[in-house]
């Protein structure tokens, strides 16, 4: 639900919202990338430690000083040459989870074990159901 439709809503989201937002610790580990010839879509994990405010994926929270690991989707297409639009998606429940401010022991949802597993295929599957 953060982002733009339009020149100026997307350079307004791009430059004080997404780009801005990085912590200085960013890392992205490519997993995977689809190219079409009019879409891209990546698969990565995105790791940083919550040490900035980060409207775009946490709005109104402020920094928790807590690492993340979450695998991270971004669909990217093209129209006539120039960018259509960009989609991301992402387990917000794993975010919070990690962050502290959701109890996985409560819920059926996972933390940092989401992207470990992404990245390792021989961690177990069906960890939630077996709970």
């Amino acid at each position: 639900m953060t982002g733009g439709v339009g020149q100026d809503a997307l350079r307004e989201f791009y430059g004080k919202r997404f780009i801005t937002q990085m912590p200085p610790d960013t890392e992205i580990l490519p997993v995977s990338q689809t190219i079409g010839t009019d879409q891209l879509v990546d698969e990565m994990i995105f790791r940083f430690t919550h040490t900035i405010r980060m409207d775009w994926m946490l709005p109104g929270v402020s920094p928790t000083g807590k690492r993340v690991e979450v695998p991270l989707v971004a669909i990217v297409r093209f129209r006539d040459g120039k960018l259509a639009h960009e989609h991301i998606y992402w387990d917000q429940a794993s975010v919070l989870v990690q962050l502290g401010l959701l109890d996985a022991t409560a819920l059926p949802v996972a933390g940092v074990e989401t992207a470990r597993k992404v990245v390792d295929p021989t961690r177990p599957s069906n960890a939630l159901m077996e709970r």
